[in-house]
């Protein structure tokens, strides 16, 4: 695979410079045609490291409907008066719990409202599922509704943001329930499950969904390259097939990194995992700025 456009491969030595990037600390044409996207002017020649976004963040808890059913949900914002670009947060198996919660709130601290439906809870669908429950979907794309609804969001659309298996979710949302044309601006998976997890066990391996080649919105995507062969191998292949089909998107891959890098806890953590989560969300937060700053509607 050519991953010289597509792929990064972001040393962790240089982690700690996580703010780099078109937007922050360096803009594009600062950068001269033969040096790779990351790369910070301002930082090498003079010093200057950016200053990230922090915002005080409030959160309460909400609902929505979708269909007969009321899905509790929780939402995140900087704290005060004013308006913020929107992020659906899309949990992975392990539901809406503490650590998923946290992550929406790092989120919010960069300065965007975000809704983290719990998909489980009004389901009744137990924690870590094996099985793909399909009425989850109908359960994502009411709540982007919803968030589009909301008078501290700016704008009309929003960033579908998923962790692991809900990187699932937003692909889903985003092609099955065509929300490319109808609110959903840019695609952010971190070690996103990018197959039915209900498909064989070939399939889980060796192919990525079919609706991968359909995504059209902009897309951002990051793993360890210790992550699982088979997520691993399924994540590669369908960035190179979208890179063939001229479709925009970035993988960013953290040496030495394994899975679960932004939810491992404190007696596991390690010092790369949180260099790798605080780059991946200060990419994240500069890239969906940029996107929904776009005003297509």
């Amino acid at each position: 695979m050519n991953r010289g456009s597509v792929v990064v491969r972001t040393a962790v030595a240089a982690v700690l410079f996580f703010m780099a990037g078109i937007g922050a600390g360096g803009s594009a044409a600062a950068q001269s045609a033969d040096k790779p996207w990351w790369w910070d002017e301002r930082w090498w020649n003079d010093g200057v490291l950016p200053v990230p976004a922090n915002h005080p963040v409030v959160t309460r808890e909400t609902s929505y409907r979708s269909g007969d059913l009321e899905v509790a949900a929780m939402l995140a914002r900087p704290a005060g008066a004013g308006q913020y670009p929107a992020v659906l947060y899309l949990h992975g198996r392990r539901g809406l719990d503490e650590p998923a919660q946290r992550h929406a709130k790092r989120l919010a601290a960069r300065g965007f409202v975000v809704l983290a439906p719990d998909l489980y809870l009004a389901r009744m669908i137990p924690a870590m599922p094996i099985e793909h429950d399909y009425a989850i979907e109908d359960d994502v794309a009411a709540g982007l509704d919803h968030l589009l609804t909301l008078p501290d969001v700016a704008g009309r659309r929003a960033c579908l943001y998923g962790i692991s298996r809900g990187g699932y979710y937003a692909l889903k949302i985003a092609v099955t329930q065509k929300r490319q044309d109808g609110g959903a601006a840019c695609f952010v998976g971190y070690y996103p499950h990018l197959q039915d997890p209900n498909a064989a066990e070939p399939m889980q391996v060796y192919r990525y969904a079919p609706e991968v080649d359909a995504l059209m919105i902009p897309s951002l995507i990051f793993v360890g390259d210790q992550e699982q062969y088979q997520r691993r191998r399924n994540i590669e292949t369908a960035v190179e097939g979208l890179a063939k089909l001229g479709r925009p998107v970035r993988l960013v891959l953290y040496p030495g990194v394994g899975r679960g890098f932004d939810f491992r806890e404190a007696h596991v953590r390690t010092f790369a995992d949180d260099l790798a989560a605080k780059d991946a969300i200060a990419r994240a937060a500069t890239f969906m700025r940029a996107v929904l700053a776009n005003p297509r509607p």
